[in-house]
C-alpha cells in the first residue's frame, strides 16, 4: 500500500499508543527517542504520565490524550505534536490482541469487535512513521481469533473453525501487516537476556516502512550457566535489584496464605509444602493441571525474578519477598521493571502494582530501540538497500524457535482424560482429526 510517504524528520520523534505507565517509552527514550504523543484510557495511568510530564518537556499536556484510541483520529495526534503523516521516526504501542472480529478481513477495521490491534493499525496506516514497535504477551503466538472454552472441546462438540485454532490470531495480524505493506520481524525475546532483573517473555513486532534492515536486538545477558562461555554477561538477579531498596508501600497476605508462607523457604513454592498443605494452597487448582509455580511462591535472592503480575498478593500470582512474609513492594516492583526512581506512580496501591505489572521493563525498550538506532545509522551510511521495495509486505520470524513453533504448532488442547467428559482416547484422535481437517 503505497502512500507518497514523506522523508522522516531526524529527531527521533515517538507517538506511543496503549501506554500505561510508559515503560516502553521510557526505555525507548533511554535510547535517544523523544515521545511527542501518549494515548492512554486508564486514569490512574493518565494521572502518572502527568505527574511526571515535568521530566518530559518534548511531550506538551495537549498532546496527552485520555482517551479511547477507538474514539480518536491519527489527525488529531499529529496535530497536536505539530508533525505530519509521514514524518513521525517510530510509534509504539502494546494492544490487547483478546478480541478479533469474526471476519478477520478489511471489512472488520472499523468494527468494535476487531479488537484493539485494528484501532493500532488504522492509526499506523494514517501516520505512517518510519518504524514501529507492537510488544504483546508470548500467548499471542498461539492464540485465537475465537476462544472455545476446554469444556466445549472434544468427543460430542462440534469441530473447531479455523478461527478457533491455535496461531489463528497470529496469522491475521500478520495478513494486516502485510497489507499495511511494512517490512515486519517479529520473535520472542526474554527480558533477562537483556540486563533486567527478571525472566519476562514478549514478543516482539518491528516494522520498517521503507524496507530498511531491521533487526531485533541481540541479548547482551544470558543464564550464568553459559554466558562466561558463550561471552555475555550473566542475568541480573532479584538480589542484585532490590537488596538496597527501600520499601514503604506493600499490600498484603490473608493470614491462611501467610501461615502457608511461613513454612517455605527462599526458591521455594507450594510444592515445597508437606502434601496434606496443598489443598489448603491450591483449592480446586490442585484438580487442575500445569505448572502452578505461581501458589505461594517466594522468591530467589540469586534468581532474576519471575515476570511481575499485577497482584503480588493474588493466590496463583504470588510473588512474596525472599526472606520477609510480606509481597514485594511498589518500590520493589519499580526497581524491577527498571523505572528510575523520579517515575512517581499515581493511584491505589493496586492501582499502582497494575501500572507497573502490565508495562514493559526499560531494558526492553531500551534495547529495540538501539536496534532501530543502528538501522538508520546504516541507511544514513549507505542509503536503502537495493532491495528495499521487495521487502515491502514481507513479515519474518526473526528467531528460530519460533519458526519452529509455527511449523509444528498443534491445532487445538484438550483437557487431559482424566478431567474430559469422554476420556476416550480413540474417540479424542478422531474428534482431533476432524479439526485438522476444518
Amino acid at each position: 500500500m503505497k502512500m507518497g510517504n514523506k522523508q522522516p524528520t531526524t529527531d527521533l520523534s515517538a507517538i506511543s499508543l496503549f501506554s500505561g505507565a510508559m515503560g516502553l517509552d521510557l526505555g525507548l527514550r533511554d535510547a535517544g527517542f523523544r515521545t511527542r504523543a501518549v494515548v492512554e484510557l486508564n486514569r490512574a495511568a493518565i494521572a502518572t504520565i502527568k505527574q511526571n510530564s515535568g521530566h518530559l518537556p518534548e511531550l506538551s499536556e495537549e498532546a496527552i490524550f485520555h482517551r479511547s484510541i477507538s474514539d480518536l483520529t491519527a489527525g488529531e495526534i499529529l496535530k497536536a505534536t505539530g508533525l505530519q503523516a509521514g514524518e513521525v521516526t517510530l510509534m509504539s504501542a502494546g494492544p490487547c490482541c483478546q478480541s478479533f472480529s469474526t471476519v478477520g478481513k478489511r471489512g472488520s477495521m472499523s468494527d468494535p469487535r476487531g479488537g484493539l490491534f485494528f484501532e493500532f493499525s488504522r492509526i499506523l496506516q494514517e501516520v505512517r512513521p518510519r518504524f514501529f514497535v507492537m510488544e504483546n504477551v508470548r500467548g499471542i503466538l498461539s492464540a485465537a481469533v475465537r476462544h472455545r472454552s476446554l469444556n466445549d472441546r472434544g468427543p460430542g462438540n462440534a469441530p473447531l473453525t479455523q478461527e478457533e485454532t491455535f496461531g489463528s490470531a497470529l496469522k491475521l495480524i500478520i495478513e494486516e501487516f502485510r497489507f499495511l505493506d511494512y517490512y515486519v520481524v517479529f520473535g520472542l525475546l526474554n527480558s533477562a537476556d537483556f540486563g533486567v532483573p527478571q525472566k519476562r517473555w514478549r514478543v516482539f513486532f518491528i516494522g520498517s516502512r521503507d524496507g530498511e534492515e531491521i533487526a531485533l536486538p541481540k541479548p547482551t545477558h544470558a543464564s550464568p550457566e553459559i554466558a562466561e562461555e558463550i561471552g555475555l554477561k550473566p542475568w541480573v538477579t532479584l538480589g542484585d535489584a532490590i537488596r538496597k531498596v527501600k520499601s514503604a508501600q506493600w499490600s498484603s497476605f490473608s493470614k491462611d496464605r501467610l501461615r502457608l508462607l511461613q513454612k517455605i523457604s527462599e526458591g521455594q513454592n507450594w510444592r515445597d509444602l508437606p502434601k496434606r498443605f496443598h489443598r489448603d494452597a491450591l483449592g480446586a487448582a490442585l484438580d487442575s493441571w500445569g505448572g502452578r509455580s505461581g501458589f505461594c511462591r517466594r522468591l530467589s535472592w540469586d534468581e532474576p525474578s519471575p515476570t511481575l503480575t499485577t497482584a503480588p498478593n493474588g493466590r496463583a500470582t504470588t510473588l512474596c519477598h525472599p526472606v520477609e512474609d510480606r509481597p514485594l513492594s511498589i518500590e520493589e516492583y519499580k526497581a524491577l521493571q527498571q523505572f528510575p526512581k523520579w517515575w512517581d506512580l499515581s493511584g491505589s496501591i493496586n492501582q499502582q502494582y497494575t501500572q507497573v505489572g502490565n508495562a514493559v521493563p526499560l531494558g526492553f525498550g531500551k534495547a529495540i530501540g538501539n536496534s532501530i538506532l543502528s538501522t538508520m545509522a546504516k541507511t544514513d551510511k549507505n542509503g536503502l538497500p537495493a532491495d528495499h521495495k521487495q521487502r515491502l509486505g514481507t513479515i519474518i520470524a526473526a528467531d528460530e524457535a519460533v519458526k519452529r513453533a509455527m511449523q509444528n504448532k498443534k491445532k487445538t488442547q484438550l483437557h487431559p482424560p482424566r478431567l474430559r467428559k469422554d476420556p476416550d482416547s480413540v474417540a479424542a484422535r478422531k474428534w482431533l482429526s476432524l479439526t485438522e481437517t476444518e
